[in-house]
């Protein structure tokens, strides 16, 4: 039953939503501990929700985004933002290299498949 919340009520449909609507996001991926526990790590709830938006968006933006999604969420988001070409490049980026060795839940911004 919390999965189907979170799926139908949680800070996925919120985010889709709110990203699809972002100019610049190309791809966007729910990741660390919210994104562990939805891919059935064990682990203590989550006491936040951690966002990568992939693309060129407007950083002031993407910051307005993040606080509307946590006064929403009643917990705080933090949006990283990584250009397309950074996201796809081999880098020895610390934070990069930890997004991507952990899972990732990617959100379906194609607004013409909602």
């Amino acid at each position: 039953m919390s999965d189907l919340m979170s799926v139908s009520f949680g800070p996925m449909p919120l985010l889709t939503d709110a990203l699809a609507g972002l100019e610049g996001v190309h791809r966007a991926y729910i990741c660390g501990s919210w994104a562990a526990r939805y891919n059935g790590e064990p682990g203590p709830p989550p006491a936040d929700v951690d966002v990568l938006a992939v693309g060129d968006p407007d950083a002031d933006a993407l910051f307005d985004l993040a606080e509307e999604a946590s006064r929403r969420l009643r917990r705080v988001v933090n949006v990283h933002r990584v250009s397309a070409e950074g996201w796809e490049a081999r880098t020895d980026d610390p934070f990069l290299t930890s997004v991507r060795e952990r899972p990732l839940v990617q959100l379906n911004l194609d607004l013409e498949a909602q």
